[in-house]
């Protein structure tokens, strides 16, 4: 069976670092086929190794700092993902770059990764995303949707 992943992550005490989480929280209300797994990835770093693994489809949702207007939506896949690992966009990039190095290293790298993000408005204390950010969540989650749907993975999932 293939095996595909949703991996949302950020820090929910940060404001608009936390948008890939709330992505994932939103989704999770939907009924997934089976062989795609919604990961609240958070923070984590190698401790998601495993889960990662030999993974047909990995799309990771994230705030991108990329000197865009804050609410930019971002999608990056084929060889603009290893550019996005070039610089730290993200407070906790580092950790998934290692996790995503490592599988390449190990022969068991996800066969397509892409990234989903927006650019933060905030990355200040705080539990709720901005307005800016908030504005965007249908948009990102319709994009994180056709991400799945153009792998064939969404056809008569409820939205």
């Amino acid at each position: 069976m293939t095996q595909n992943v949703v991996l949302g992550i950020g820090n929910i005490l940060l404001s608009d670092e936390g948008v890939g989480v709330r992505v994932v929280e939103a989704l999770a209300g939907d009924d997934w086929p089976e062989d795609v797994q919604l990961i609240d990835g958070g923070t984590c770093g190698m401790e998601l190794l495993e889960q990662l693994e030999d993974l047909d489809l990995l799309v990771v949702v994230d705030c991108v700092r990329g000197g865009r207007p804050p609410g930019t939506p971002v999608v990056l896949r084929d060889e603009a993902v290893p550019v996005f690992f070039r610089t730290k966009l993200s407070p906790h990039q580092v950790s998934l770059s290692d996790v995503l190095a490592t599988l390449e290293l190990t022969g068991r790298a996800p066969r397509q990764t892409v990234i989903i993000g927006i650019e933060p408005e905030s990355l200040a204390l705080g539990m709720e995303l901005t307005p800016t950010v908030a504005a965007r969540l249908p948009e990102l989650l319709a994009l994180t949707r056709g991400e799945l749907e153009k792998h064939g993975l969404f056809a008569g999932v409820s939205a």
